[in-house]
């Protein structure tokens, strides 16, 4: 199955270049159907452009305080002299939306780059 999801430019680089290989979502009903082996196109916000990547890996976790503490920082998006704090994913995802749903860390290889 294909999914389709976005990302903001920085996160899509950051994708882009091999360093994020875990995007974070809210484990909701739309990404209760994802399943390993499935694709997802990520499409870049600001430019349109797409990566096809394949699920390696879905890391559930009861909210995203839980699921920073098990990956490394790079892999989550962040620059190595960045400070982590999953408070960051608030801006996203309401503390209230993690209790009811669950995060999921959807781990993904990159498959193709286009245009």
């Amino acid at each position: 199955m294909k999914h389709k999801m976005h990302l903001n430019n920085g996160q899509f680089i950051l994708m882009k270049k091999g360093m994020k290989t875990i995007e974070l979502r809210l484990n909701d009903e739309k990404r209760e159907l994802l399943k390993v082996n499935d694709l997802i196109e990520f499409t870049n916000e600001k430019t349109e452009e797409t990566l096809d990547t394949k699920i390696v890996a879905l890391h559930k976790y009861p909210n995203f305080e839980e699921l920073y503490k098990h990956f490394d920082k790079i892999a989550l998006g962040y620059d190595k002299s960045d400070l982590v704090d999953p408070k960051d994913m608030e801006k996203y995802y309401s503390l209230s939306e993690q209790e009811k749903y669950g995060v999921v860390g959807i781990e993904i290889k990159l498959l193709d780059i286009k245009k």
